[in-house]
């Protein structure tokens, strides 16, 4: 049967990326899991042959809802419509309504507000999911309400963060990085805190983890949260004692860690495909936008640089040298398997391939996205770009390209700092990097810096930097350096800096990490972890393997208070790799840092409160 009226709720909810569509590729990882979960738990659990049923959902359930699923995917599970709770919606009281919503006041209250109606409710029934624990006041209220005698179902399903990419996740709370460090909100940075724990426990309870947890030691937040963090799992092992078990699993463990351990990579110009692209292209909500010649007319493409495009996912953490070469060594590999010969395949030659190869279209394009995405951060790097990078790595690494130690980094800089060519944001990233490689500068140099440098306006940022515990001034130097690893391998001269949580997530593996350094506030289980018996002859052949039972080895899972980079989302890919499959590493934060945003939010905090900015999509 057709849905009823099958349409989009009125709040037009999935509107949300207008333009690009998402392609058909399934999605791996934690996108997998989390989308099972969703599936299994909220819509299946509610299925009936023939009958079909209303979704509705807030901002923060929708964005994970979205991550996971496009609108087809819902229609046949016999979803008819998706609306917004906060949004004025037309009743259906031949309907019963599923809600996934996030447990805070404003939607409980639209909840309620939903079943206050005489003679009839909006909805036949109601069959409520909370992403995670409903405070009890909010729970109590529900209880008072006429809502009672229309709840069918009232479950809490532990997912309370976004998988953004298949070893990423978020917390969708840019905001959090003032709570945590601006000096104005030091009475709710535990608020804060006890949220992030629920919401890092429910990321280990959708991945069936019960990790040993460490922190950075020297670091008073990353200890109260590990502590907050332990308290929630241990809740959410009484309740499934399973929890963390299988072959391996004892080894897991949750590593957190706060931004100052390394303020150096969020100020680096990173010229791996995807770091580049959004640090120095205007991609907005993963979008990235271009006007299409050659094709077909001359028009505005709009793209979505998600994992549904198996291209980006191979190209996006390779060296820019690297991206053209291999897209065109693609393309012409495909063209060659479709029986067609082309000389020289680059991005003129496509409207030319299109005209023989019509019913490619599709592939076509990815092709030429990528080309123009390469193309675009190549016109971008060779301006100004291309002589900060070289200053940078010496400033960031301490050395030349010749290994030859950096006598005299003010020197370094001093031709860029007077260069009116280049833009307040790049010199601001030069003077940090040069400040942390001497430990911090006195503010007499300062002062001089900032005027030569005719950066009055944005000199906050510079100042801020001692609130994520960063050294400004000397007195500022009360943390040591990580030791850095010697690394061997050949790179590129203007990529030579390694982001310190790559060493941090290989000691882990390796079990090389400082017990000191990095304590345990829940030590690992000793030796093999109980198992519940499986028939020897039948085993488990049996059950379908989902996406969760696929993951049998240990998991490295990393949370970083205050924003995590994409050069290390790439690190935690790189290591995994490296790990031929034995381990794999997830990293997430409260959201995604780009060197623009970063600078934005320690600009911002000794502003009273947080910037008001879209989240990670």
């Amino acid at each position: 049967d057709a849905p009823p009226g099958s349409r989009r709720g009125s709040g037009g909810l999935w509107g949300r990326r207008s333009g690009p569509q998402r392609g058909a590729m399934a999605p791996a990882g934690l996108k997998a899991v989390v989308g099972e979960k969703i599936l299994n738990d909220v819509i299946r659990s509610m299925k009936k042959d023939g009958e079909w049923k209303v979704l509705i959902m807030d901002l923060p359930s929708t964005r994970i809802v979205s991550s996971c699923f496009k609108m087809s995917d819902l229609l046949a599970e016999g979803i008819t419509i998706i609306e917004d709770i906060n949004k004025r919606r037309e009743p259906l009281p031949s309907l019963e309504a599923i809600y996934l919503l996030s447990p805070i006041e404003t939607s409980v209250r639209a909840l309620i507000n939903d079943f206050r109606g005489s003679p009839t409710f909006s909805y036949k029934a109601a069959h409520v999911f909370f992403t995670d624990t409903c405070p009890e006041h909010l729970f109590n209220e529900l209880g008072k309400s006429r809502i009672i005698k229309a709840i069918k179902t009232l479950k809490e399903i532990n997912v309370a963060f976004l998988p953004y990419e298949s070893q990423v996740y978020s917390l969708d709370n840019p905001q959090s990085f003032h709570n945590l460090f601006s000096p104005y909100c030091r009475e709710d940075k535990n608020n804060q805190l006890e949220r992030m724990a629920e919401q890092i426990a429910t990321l280990c309870d959708t991945l069936k983890e019960y990790p040993s947890i460490r922190y950075r030691n020297g670091a008073e937040d990353c200890c109260l949260l590990a502590h907050a963090v332990l308290a929630k799992l241990n809740a959410f092992k009484a309740d499934s004692p399973t929890m963390g078990e299988g072959p391996d699993k004892s080894r897991s463990q949750l590593l957190i860690v706060d931004r100052s351990y390394d303020v150096v990579s969020p100020l680096l110009h990173e010229l791996t495909f995807q770091a580049m692209a959004y640090d120095l292209l205007n991609i907005e909500q993963d979008t990235y936008r271009y006007e299409s010649t050659g094709i077909s007319d001359a028009r505005e493409k709009v793209v979505l640089l998600d994992e549904d495009d198996d291209l980006w996912v191979q190209l996006r953490h390779m060296h820019i040298a690297d991206v053209s070469k291999k897209v065109t060594e693609l393309l012409r590999t495909f063209c060659e398997s479709k029986r067609l010969t082309t000389d020289k395949a680059n991005i003129k030659d496509l409207s030319q391939i299109l005209k023989k190869m019509p019913q490619y279209q599709k592939e076509l394009h990815k092709y030429s996205t990528h080309l123009h995405l390469a193309e675009d951060c190549m016109n971008k790097f060779k301006g100004t770009v291309e002589k900060l990078c070289g200053v940078e790595q010496d400033l960031a690494t301490g050395t030349d390209v010749n290994g030859e130690k950096v006598k005299n980094p003010m020197k370094n800089i001093v031709p860029i700092v007077l260069d009116p060519n280049v833009s307040a944001f790049d010199k601001i990233r030069i003077i940090l990097l040069c400040i942390f490689l001497q430990n911090g500068i006195n503010e007499e140099n300062l002062l001089k810096l900032i005027q030569h440098a005719n950066i009055q306006q944005e000199r906050d940022v510079l100042y801020n930097m001692h609130c994520l515990g960063a050294p400004i001034m000397p007195e500022d130097c009360g943390q040591m350096k990580p030791t850095r690893k010697v690394r061997l391998e050949s790179t590129y001269q203007l990529s030579r800096w390694t982001p310190i949580l790559k060493d941090v997530m290989e000691d882990a593996i390796e079990d090389k990490l400082d017990k000191k350094l990095w304590p345990y506030v829940s030590c690992p289980a000793p030796g093999p972890c109980s198992q519940t018996a499986v028939s020897a002859r039948f085993g488990h052949w049996h059950k379908t393997k989902t996406a969760t039972e696929y993951r049998t080895g240990p998991r490295l899972i990393i949370y970083v208070l205050g924003g995590v980079t994409m050069s290390e989302m790439r690190c935690a890919y790189e290591v995994t790799e490296a790990t031929d499959g034995k381990w794999e590493v997830l990293i997430g934060s409260s959201h995604i840092l780009t060197p623009k945003q970063f600078f934005e939010d320690v600009r911002n905090l000794t502003e009273q409160t947080p910037l008001k900015r879209t989240p990670d999509s």
